[in-house]
This record gives C-alpha cells, sequence and structure tokens, in this order.
C-alpha cells in the first residue's frame, strides 16, 4: 500500500474532491468559455452584423467545445504533454456521445483517462506510442460505455429542474437562483454545472439571476472599499474574488444572496425571463456580459424560428433590472441593514485588485 502510495505521489496523482470537483470543473469551464462561450459572442455579432466571416469563425470556435474541455481539465490535473495530447479524442468522445449532458460527460471521462494516462506516462521505453495508446482507448471505451448514461442522468437532471420551474416558477426561481449564484461565488463553476445540466428557459433565466444578483451585489457593496477596479473586477468578473473574505466573515454574503431570492422569482414570475441561448450562458452572469448576450441570443433564434414576434420594450427592460438595477439596489438595502447592527464593518470586503 505505501508502494502504490508513493506511486500516486510520485504521478501526481490526487484523488480529492477539489483536485476534480473544483480544479477540474473550474478549467472546463473556462474551455467552454474559450471555444462554446466565445464563439456565440462572436457569431451573434456576426448574424447581427451580417458579416458571414463572423458566423463562420463563431462556428469554428464552437465546434470544438468538447476537445477545449478535455484539454482545459487535463491542464488542471498537471498531465504531460502526450497525455494532454491525447485527450483531445478523448473530449470529442466523451462530448459527442454525451448527448445534451455532454459537458458531465466529458468531466467524468476526461478525469478518469487523464489519470490512466498519467499513471503510464514515461514508464515505458515506448511510451511516445503506450501514453496515447492508454489514454485514449481507456477515454474512448469509458465514452462508448458510460457517456450515454452520463449525458441522459444528467439531461434528466435537467430536465427535471425546467420542469419543477416552470410548474412552481416562485418557488423553484427561488431556489435555482440562490443555488446556482451561490456556487457562482464558490471555488466552484456554476457555467460548467448550467452547461452539464443543460438549464435552459425558466430555469436558465433564474440561474441568471441568481448570478447577476452575487457578481453586481458584491461589485457594488463592496464600493467604498474597493471603488472602481472592484466595481469592474467582480462586475465584469466574478464574484468569486471576495471568497476570501467571506471565509473570514460569512456575514457579507447575506445581502447578495438575499438579493438572488428576490430576483429569481421576479425573472420567472413577473418577466417570464428564459435563457435560450447556450446553456453554459446561465451560469455567467455579467461576466463579459455572456449571460446577457446568451439571452440576445435567444431571442434572435425564436424570432428566426417563428416562435417570437419581435425584441420589446418589456424585454429590455426586465434583462436590464434583473441582470443590474435590482441586484444593486436590493444588495445595497440589505447591507445598509447588516452595517447598521454591526454585522458588516468598512473593510471587510477588500480586495487586492
Amino acid at each position: 500500500m505505501e508502494k502504490f502510495k508513493a506511486f500516486l505521489k510520485r504521478k501526481d496523482i490526487v484523488f480529492s474532491a477539489r483536485r476534480y470537483g473544483i480544479d477540474a470543473l473550474g478549467a472546463m469551464a473556462q474551455g467552454l468559455f474559450a471555444s462554446l462561450l466565445i464563439g456565440t459572442i462572436i457569431g451573434t455579432l456576426g448574424t447581427q452584423l451580417h458579416v458571414d466571416i463572423l458566423c463562420q469563425i463563431g462556428d469554428f470556435a464552437k465546434s470544438i467545445s468538447n476537445v477545449a474541455m478535455a484539454v482545459a481539465i487535463g491542464y488542471a490535473l498537471h498531465c504531460p504533454p502526450l497525455v494532454l495530447f491525447s485527450l483531445c479524442a478523448v473530449g470529442q468522445a466523451a462530448g459527442s456521445l454525451g448527448g445534451a449532458g455532454g459537458p458531465l460527460a466529458v468531466l467524468v471521462v476526461t478525469c478518469v483517462a487523464a489519470e490512466f494516462g498519467k499513471a503510464v506516462s514515461k514508464e515505458t521505453p515506448v511510451d511516445i506510442l503506450v501514453t496515447p495508446l492508454v489514454t485514449i482507448l481507456v477515454g474512448t471505451l469509458m465514452s462508448i460505455g458510460c457517456a450515454p448514461y452520463i449525458g441522459t442522468a444528467a439531461s434528466y437532471v435537467g430536465n427535471v429542474i425546467m420542469w419543477a420551474t416552470e410548474l412552481h416558477p416562485f418557488f423553484m426561481g427561488i431556489l435555482v437562483s440562490v443555488i446556482v449564484g451561490i456556487a457562482l461565488t464558490l471555488p466552484i463553476s456554476s457555467a460548467a454545472i448550467c452547461a452539464s445540466l443543460g438549464l435552459t428557459g425558466l430555469a436558465g433565466g433564474a440561474a441568471l439571476a441568481g448570478c447577476c444578483a452575487q457578481m453586481i451585489g458584491f461589485a457594488v457593496i463592496s464600493f467604498r472599499d474597493n471603488r472602481w477596479s472592484g466595481l469592474v473586477s467582480q462586475g465584469l468578473g466574478t464574484s468569486m474574488l471576495q471568497m476570501g473574505n467571506i471565509v473570514k466573515n460569512p456575514r457579507i454574503w447575506i445581502a447578495p444572496t438575499l438579493a438572488s431570492a428576490f430576483t429569481g422569482p421576479i425573472a420567472t414570475c413577473l418577466f417570464g425571463l428564459q435563457m435560450n441561448g447556450a446553456a453554459i450562458s446561465s451560469g455567467m452572469g455579467t461576466c463579459g456580459l455572456v449571460g446577457q448576450i446568451g439571452v440576445y441570443s435567444g431571442w434572435v433564434n425564436e424570432i428566426a424560428a417563428g416562435t417570437r414576434a419581435a425584441i420589446t420594450a418589456f424585454d429590455w427592460i426586465g434583462l436590464v433590472l434583473i441582470s443590474f438595477v435590482l441586484p444593486a439596489v436590493l444588495s445595497l438595502v440589505f447591507d445598509w441593514v447588516l452595517r447598521r447592527i454591526g454585522w458588516v464593518k468598512s473593510g471587510d470586503m477588500k480586495l487586492d485588485v
């Protein structure tokens, strides 16, 4: 057993929730952003500006999302070069066979294939043959055997959440908004979770509301501590920057979380805000305005499909209120109460930005 532990340590194979649930999942979200999300943004611009070359570039970027996710996961798992490059085939196999739950299939299959590849890496004189052979065989065989079931399970869970949100838009709006918003601030990936579960429709709108509440909420209530740099880095970047301060004083998390509990049902019940763009956009909030672009691209797709006549002023008002105005106002109100009772003090949300 001691020899096996020493072998795992030498190979940097660590079986932990942090390695797979935080490092790998977070990297997968970056891979998704660098392919599917940026491709969606470029494609949307191309469609609206009637520039065909932008549409083609967007399609190219979106087409390699499975590969990008696998390589990003491999990078997070510290894979040596031959393993990392071999994961391209693994990611494509897992994503293609995983169907609607492809991202989750890519995450599970790639993690397993990567660790097998790392285990045999540089252990034989013919490493250039053995390492990619083992990595690709393990990954593709597991994809064939498991990816469809992983994808079906993820799709089923996502469908249940979306069905429940449509059935009970008020209470499910609260739950989805709060849970996904909290996931965005935690060192895990709300974007990857939404992509894995395929959260779109009203559930996607509630998820977007929760993420916006966290990002805009922290950006405005910490303005006195961080000024403009903090406003931009959190409002257009990520509220995850506050995790260190949350550990020191968890009460600073109350205001944006309460705001998400309000904006979620307002999004689902009043404005009927739906995310009919890429599912990953549901978990992006205001990061690079990807969430808002996702909603807009969904509107455009609905018009093209004939299910929506036009984008109305009410649609725009709802998107702006849910994404920016209500998170800012509600978070400031709740934060004012918390400061009055002494739970939050000046400097509690100071960032090194």
